[in-house]
Formats: C-alpha cells, structure tokens, sequence
C-alpha cells in the first residue's frame, strides 16, 4: 500500500484504490504512524501527537479503540492483516518507509543535494516537490512535526530555484519567487533569489528596490541587518554592469620550471610600482610575468603588446573597457584619458608584455598612469628598459643549469613519453644553448626525428659555426636565432613556405585564412608538423607564431601581404552588414578576434595599396563604432588621406568621405564630394557620422538624408534623427511617432543598438506623461541591450535615466538604488560625465528629502565632472537647475536666479528646448518665491510649449504651481499660463536667448 502525508493524509491500496479512512482523529494516528514508518512509537507519544500536552481523560484507552478501528479501515481496503503491529513498547505501521511520500521526498532531496549538475538537481528537487498536494499532515497531528516538514519544503523549495538560476531560468522564476516573498517575507534567501532572478532578467532597478524593502521589514520587525547572503546579492547586483575584476593572465600550455628570478620579482612587486623584466629574446621573460602575476592577489591585467603598436587601444581593450559608449554621438576622450579615469580608484596589476617595439609609446603611458592612478602598480617585460624614474629593473638570463635540465626534460617528456635521457647529453645541449629557454624547448621539440645525441651533435655544429668570425650582437641573441634557424632549416621545403607565408598573420588566424593567405597544398597536415615542431602554437581553433619566431620567419620575404590584406578587406565587407542585425553580437566577436590583423592590413594597405586601405576603414566604422573604439579609425585615416591625397579615387566618394569624417584635421571640403554621391548609401551610418562630427555641416545634412536607402536599416536608422529633430523642436507627438517606427524597424532586424536607442527615448515620453509602468518597461528593455552589446558606459548612462524617472514616480529606493549602481559602474569604466549624473541624481534625492546640505555638496562635486563640451550640456543643465532649486530653497534666490541662467545659457547653446524648458521652470520657481505669481505661471506655460509637453509627477513645478495658484486664484493662474503656452517657441528663445532673462524684481 502507498501512504500520503504531504497534504491530506490518504491511503491507497496498490492498485491504487484510495482507502476510506474516517474522520480526523484515525488520520491523525495513521500520519503519526507513517511519520515512522517501520519504527515502534510509544503510546505516550502517539497521545501527545493527537491531543498534544493536556490529553483527555482516557487517551490511553481511545488510543487502542482507535487503533482497532484504523486496523478495521485498512483491511477493508485491501490490506494485509497486521499492518498496525502492537508490541509492548507501542506500536508500528509495518510497510517500507518509501511506501510512504514523506520518506520518499527526504531520499529524493538528499540525492539532489549530492549531485553537482544543475539540470539533475533541478529534475530531481523537481520530483520531490511535486509529492506535496498542500500542507503537511493537513493540520491533523504534531503541530512541531508539521513546523519541520514545513521547513523541509521551504528549503528544498529554495534549492530548486538556485538550481534554476544556475541555468539561466531568471524569467520564468520571478513570478513564482514575488509569491514566495509574500508568503515568507522575512526568508532572506528567498528575496536574495528574487534579487538575482531579476537581475538575470535586466531588471536590476527592481532587484534593488527588493533588497531596500526587504532591509527595511528586516529592520523594523527584528531590529537585524540585512544576512551576508543577502548583502552579497545586493553588492553583485551593484557591480554586475561594470567590470568585473581583472584576472586576465594567459594560462600557460606546459608547466612552469621555478627559476631564482621568480622570488626576486615578486618582492620587487611589493615594494616599487614600476618593474620591467628585461633580458633577450627567448629568455623567458613572458613566462616568468605570468607566474608573478598568476600568485598576486587582487585585480591583474596582462596586455600583449608584440602585435599592435597602439598601446593605450591594446590596454583599453584588455581591461574590457571602451573609448566611448555606443549610444552616444560625443567624440571620444582620448584612450590615456579614458584609462587614467577608468583606473583612478583601482588597485591593480597591469602587465605590458613585449614593449620593446612600441618602448617610447609604452613609456609615456605608464608615466601618465602612474601619475594618476594611485593604486596601480606596472610589471612591463622588454628587452630594453622603459627609461622612467622609479623604474626597477630586474634582469632576466640564462637558466642556471639544473633549471635548464629540468625544462629540457619536462619538454622531451611532453613529446617522447617514457624516454629515458643521458644526463650528460641534456647538460651538453643546455649548455651548447646558453640556457635560453626557447631554444631548449625548440631543440627539445626535435626529439620526435631525432635522438638526443643526434640533436647535440646537430647543436654544437651550429654553434660552433656560429662562434666563428666577428659578431656585433649580445651572444644569447646569436644562440637565440642560431636555434631558430637551425629549426628551420630542419623543416621540410613545404612547411618552410608555410611558415615564411604564415609570418605575414599579426594575431595569427583560422585555418581557412592561412589556406586562402598562405595558398599552399595541404596546409592542414603542414600546420600539424609546425606544431609538433613548436615554431606553431594551436588553442581554440586558432594557430599562432611566438613573435620571435615570427620575426624569424618574415624575414624569409616570402608572406603575401596583398593576399592578407585581400582576405581581410573581404572579411570585413562581408561582416559590415551583419553588424546592423540579430548576428550583431556573433559578428563582432569574430571580427575582435581577428583585431590585430585588421589593423595589420591596414598598417600595410596604407602604405602600398591606399585604395584598398580606403575600403576596409569604411568597412569596419561600424565594428568601431559598437565596440565604442571610433578613435582607432583616427590615425589610420589620416594615413590614408595623406597617401591618396585631396581628391577620392574613382568610385570610392563615400569611402572617401568617411575617412575625411574620421581624420584629425583636413584642408579637404567634405561638401563637394558629398554632392557628388548618388544612389544609396552603401554605409547609411554616414549621415551618424556626419551629423555629430566637428566638420561645418552649411546644409548638406538634409542631402546626405536624402541618400538614405530603403532597406529596413536604413529607414529604421533615419527616424531616429528625424525623431531627435522633432524632439528637440518641441514636437513630441511627431517625435514619438518617429521613434516608434525607428523601434519597430530595429526590432524586425534584431538590431540591439538600434533598439536601445530608440527605447531611451520613448521611455523618456512615458515618463513624461505620467506613465510609470511603460517607463520602466522600456528603461529595463533598453538597460539590458546595452548590457548585450557590452557598453558599459551607456548601460551607467541609462541607468541613472531610469533612476530619474523612477524619483519622478516616487520610488526612491529604486531611484537611489539605481544611482549608486550607475556611480559604481562609472567609476569603473571612467566615465566622470556619467558619475557627474549619478551624483547629480544623489543631490536630487538629498534635496526632495530636505536635506540641503547634502544635496548642495552632491550637485557640488558634480558640477565639477560635466567638462564635456558636447554631451556635457545637458548634465549641466540637470546639475544647474538642481543646485538653483537647492539655493531657493535655502532663501538664496539672486544664487538661485544665477544658476537657472546658466542652466538656460547651456541649454540655448545647445539648441536643446526641453533644457530649456527645465531652466524656465526653475526660473518661476524664483518668481514665485518672490511672489511674482503671474509672472511665473506664465513661465510654466512658456516651458510647456518649449518642451511640447507637460511633466507628469514633477514634484518641483507641482509645487510652484499650486502655490501661485492658491494666491492667485485658479482663473488667473489658468490665463497667464495658457499666455506662456501659446507663445511661439522662436519668440521665446528670442525673448530669453539674451545673455541674462530679466527676472524682474
């Protein structure tokens, strides 16, 4: 038979047939029975459990009463005589404990707790839930039994949702998780699970304001702080957006042979700031920052310099920062600058392998860093020193003997396993190679063709050889590529042409790049013998040259770089328009691991071919653009113009156009050549490009519109300036109506960028309007794309635009909560405009709360950070008017009056009406502070038709409003109101676009 306690207690017989059991007190006895299943219960405790501490007056012989009669009920339903045993230390429901659910949940949740895969602990936990029909015992039996199995429930319940967040289940929890909450509001994992579930979902706005309510009933119902647990949660939602600490260091492909260095570099680490391992090639010194840094505590950045000679760009990108966000149209700071900001408050290693191409550049950004970033320390390896006061330099040569033989020998092992060596012979080749551990690993490497003896035999003639005549350079480079080329010249003619061709690849690449690059027959099984051989290396499906070997290599003269740059120009033209659409995050990742190479064919296509240098810089402004790096294009388009010269070369205007767009400084009018163009464009973000670039526009802008294509992009791309152009005039409806289709469009294609764009704006309508839950609605659509796309610097921005929104609405928890994350997410991606914003935020919240003093120092620190010359305007004018609410609040209304002027200054500088609009209105707040009263309800009016709408929920103007009106009376307020309103927008620039608006009185 089968018994059933979780929920109403049942019985059923095996086939299944449910058992009549009477009323409740034979329930009762037969849950308290089942609890034990094949265990002997005393009657004392059989009693307690039914009646609990104040039994009737003969319990003892009821019990055996109801006994029999519970015998009675399960014979009749088919069981066996004796189910209920008697014995004289009580009695027994003699059946297997996993005939009964409750034994069967307890084993079920016991193995879910030991499995380790998420997908099988969710099925199992799962399975176990599923055996309760409601609460334990039905409230029949036990109060305290029925408390435990209650607990039990709520635990196992909890462990199946964290197995469902390990896999991503983040949506589908939430509903069921806000139910939890409610049923259990002082459960703390519970709300730290619903914190993440909506996180995981891009709602982190909600996941704090969870955190800030639970902390709260916390406080108040038992005087307790928030549980680590909890805390943790709250702290991950914080941080989730921004960086994530830096562990970036190479794991190494074979292990690490101590050597004395080590111990002396990491003490040098611990007491200078600056330490660069210098030494030759070969010499181990990339290996040996690896170990050091592999064993530092903290944040660690390691940046591989051999392929690039842009330094602060190959920096930025390491740490996983970004020149500029992708939702913004401002020109970037420069990279030191951004990284100067972004590393001002981290401790951190940061690791610059291989400097000794780019020492100049490299030194003068680790000065600028060092200067200005406090807790940052720099372990750079170069065969030359940077050359920088405090430097410390730690010298890196030969292994000592025993270390040489134990690499020589850890290496062979790898290749011959098994084989025993001749000491003697090891010691012969170590020493016939200066210890240098490249060429040990090279020679070691042999040992598949090639015995040991062979290989020193081979060794001391090459060194002999070498040792012969005058030689100008430092003896370990001479043993150095004395190896290399006694490799070499041990390849088979094929992989010599393969490894002289493949020289050509920067980052190295793919197999079908070196088939198409390289055009050798059977490159595939000539890559595996330069593998074997070590001159290869193979991870993750990509094949790569130590960049010494390289050099060797491409001293050969026999890479293509025309082939490369070809197959390159065709990669990025076939990436360009699967950047605009749902592949947008697949392309850009394809296309960040083949950076180093893009930039290589650029490198070269300036310098021999200009035309195809031209294609591949159009090709890939869109790949800088979303990964916020537009000033790589900069120097490389400066190039070009300089090779092709004033004039474009045959069809290749737009190309043309975008380079002159990118370029620094010009003598070159973009304006003829725009006129030229005809057709669509072939890359329609060039009306982006043009519109927020520094070059006079006079009106081309309304011809390059004009060459928008039909496609979906283009048209979706094309609303968005014609709903910003509408905004900014004050016609929200129109606008709204642009952006809606803009969405729409982006949506068809799956264009992430597109998407957040258009969503910002249409949330800031919303909030406008009052409409607090499609506000959010769309904030937290847009948060998340940005997160998608990995901006984080625009994900910062928008969340303080939400947060803006969500005080607007009246929550300020969720308002404070997102501001502090957009500060923290700020500060670590450097971008001081958006912290400027978050504080701005802070102040606003300090202020409606009444605390002046603190909002005065928030808009203070603030205003200081807002030095952007274009996007900056509209923080100022945020930061200005908050400050003058802050001044009139405080009675300084000649303080206040100076602020909203600058505040509208800024906004008419930038032609921006609803800054404008927001400097009016904390004009008549000023006005009405000096009873001005219809002076100032006529501002209110001038700043709706300026902005094209009211403000909803606009605690500052409510106020001003519903004072001038208590003293005027409702008629009067209504007339000067609707005189302000109906002014037309240029009259009232006109009227307040004079270097002060007189205020009056």
């Amino acid at each position: 038979m089968q018994f059933a306690i979780l929920g109403p207690v049942e019985a059923h017989a095996p086939d299944g047939t449910p058992v009549a059991l009477g009323g409740p007190q034979l329930r009762g006895l037969l849950a308290l029975l089942a609890l034990d299943a094949g265990r002997v219960i005393s009657a004392e405790r059989l009693i307690d459990g039914l009646h609990g501490e104040h039994p009737p007056e003969g319990a003892a012989e009821a019990l055996q009463s109801q006994v029999s009669r519970l015998r009675r009920r399960l014979r009749d339903g088919g069981a066996p005589d004796g189910l209920v045993e008697f014995t004289p230390a009580g009695y027994r429901l003699a059946v297997d404990p996993q005939d009964v659910d409750v034994h069967r949940f307890e084993r079920l949740t016991a193995q879910a707790r030991e499995t380790t895969e998420p997908a099988a602990k969710l099925a199992l936990f799962g399975d176990a839930l599923a055996l309760w029909r409601g609460p334990a015992l039905d409230g029949l039996a036990d109060p305290p039994r029925a408390a435990r199995l209650a607990e039990l429930r709520a635990a196992a319940t909890e462990d199946r949702i964290e197995a469902g967040l390990a896999l991503g289940h983040h949506e589908r929890l939430v509903a069921e998780l806000r139910e939890l909450t409610r049923e259990h509001p002082l459960r703390e994992r519970l709300a730290a699970q619903l914190m993440r579930a909506l996180h995981g979902g891009g709602r982190s706005a909600e996941a704090l304001a969870v955190f800030a309510e639970t902390r709260d009933r916390l406080a108040d119902e038992l005087g307790a702080d928030p549980s680590p647990e909890l805390a943790d949660a709250h702290v991950a939602v914080l941080r989730a957006t921004a960086p994530a600490p830096a562990r970036r260091v190479p794991v190494p492909l074979s292990g690490f042979v101590e050597r004395a260095e080590l111990d002396r570099l990491r003490t040098t680490l611990r007491a200078a700031r600056l330490v660069t391992l210098t030494g030759p090639g070969g010499a181990g010194k990339t290996r040996l920052a690896v170990e050091a840094a592999s064993r530092e505590a903290g944040e660690v950045c390691f940046v591989e310099l051999a392929t690039t000679t842009e330094v602060p760009q190959a920096v930025l990108a390491a740490l996983g920062l970004r020149e500029q966000g992708v939702l913004s149209s401002a020109p970037a700071a420069g990279p030191a600058d951004r990284l100067a900001a972004g590393l001002a408050d981290r401790p951190l290693l940061l690791v610059l392998d291989n400097c000794e191409h780019v020492v100049a550049e490299a030194a003068r950004l680790v000065r600028r860093l060092l200067g200005a970033c406090p807790g940052l320390r720099v372990l750079a390896t170069s065969r030359e020193a940077l050359g920088l006061t405090g430097e410390t330099l730690v010298p890196v040569g030969a292994l000592a003997a025993g270390a040489a033989e134990r690499l020589f020998g850890d290496r062979a092992a790898a290749v011959v396993p098994g084989a025993v060596l001749d000491p003697a012979t090891v010691a012969r080749i170590c020493a016939a190679l200066d210890g240098l551990p490249l060429a040990i690993e090279l020679a070691a490497a042999r040992l598949r063709s090639l015995t040991a003896e062979d290989v020193a035999a081979r060794l001391d003639d090459r060194f002999r050889l070498l040792s012969r005549g005058e030689r100008t350079a430092e003896p370990r480079h001479r043993t150095l590529r004395g190896v290399v080329e006694w490799s070499w010249d041990l390849l088979e003619p094929d992989e010599q042409r393969l490894a002289g061709r493949f020289a050509v690849f920067a980052g190295g690449a793919r197999l079908d790049a070196v088939e198409r690059v390289c055009a050798v027959p059977d490159a595939d099984g000539l890559l595996t013998g330069l593998v074997e051989k070590s001159l290869v290396e193979y991870s993750d499906g990509r094949y790569r040259m130590l960049e010494t070997i390289r050099a060797f290599c491409a001293e050969q003269g026999t890479g293509d770089h025309a082939a490369h740059a070809k197959y390159f120009l065709d990669l990025a033209y076939a990436a360009e328009p699967k950047l605009r659409g749902a592949d947008q995050l697949t392309v850009l990742a394809e296309l960040t691991a083949e950076h180093a190479d893009l930039h290589a064919a650029l490198r070269w296509s300036v310098a021999e071919a200009p035309d195809v240098a031209l294609r591949l810089v159009a090709a890939l402004t869109w790949y800088w653009w979303l990964r916020g790096l537009r000033g790589e294009a900069r120097p490389f388009a400066d190039a070009v113009l300089a090779a092709v010269g004033p004039e474009p070369p045959p069809g290749l205007d737009e190309e043309y156009v975008v380079c002159l767009i990118h370029a620094s400084a010009t003598d070159v009018e973009i304006e003829p050549i725009l006129r030229r163009l005809t057709g669509s464009l072939r890359y329609p973000y060039l009306f982006l490009l043009w519109a927020f670039s520094p070059r006079t526009k006079a009106s081309d802008g309304e011809r390059l519109a004009a060459l928008i294509g039909p496609d979906t992009w283009s048209r979706a791309f094309a609303r968005i300036g014609d709903g910003l152009g509408a905004q900014y005039r004050g016609r929200i409806d129109e606008a709204e109506a642009h952006f809606s289709a803009s969405l729409q469009g982006f949506r068809d294609l799956g264009d992430r960028w597109g998407q957040a764009s258009a969503l910002e704006k249409l949330a800031e309508f919303a909030d406008w309007r009052g409409d607090h839950t499609r506000f959010r609605e769309l904030m937290d659509e847009s948060v998340r794309l940005a997160g998608e796309l990995g901006a984080g610097e625009d994900a910062a921005d928008l969340l303080c635009r939400r947060a803006d929104g969500m005080l607007r609405a009246g929550d300020t928890a969720a308002a404070r909560a997102d501001y502090e994350a957009a500060a923290e997410q700020a500060r670590a991606v450097g971008t001081t405009l958006t912290l400027a914003r978050a504080r701005g935020g802070l102040g606003e919240i300090a202020r409606h709360a009444g605390d002046l003093a603190a909002a005065r120092r928030w808009y203070a620190s603030a205003v200081g950070l807002a030095v952007d010359p274009v996007t900056g305007g509209e923080t100022r004018i945020g930061l200005y008017t908050g400050f003058g609410w802050t001044a009139a609040a405080e009675g300084h209304l000649d303080e206040a009056t100076e602020l909203h002027q600058e505040a509208l200054a800024t906004a008419l500088e930038h032609a921006n009406l609803p800054g404008a609009a927001q400097a009016v209105e904390g004009l008549a707040g000023v006005l009405a502070a000096r009873a001005e009263d219809e002076r100032a309800a006529f501002l209110l009016g001038v700043a709706v038709g300026l902005r094209g709408t009211e403000v909803t929920g606009d605690v500052d103007i409510a106020a001003v409003a519903g004072a001038v009106r208590t003293r005027i009376g409702g008629d009067a307020y209504v007339k000067a109101f609707e005189h302000g309103r109906e002014m037309p927008p240029d009259q009232a620039l006109q009227d307040f676009g004079q270097p002060r608006f007189a205020l009056g009185s």
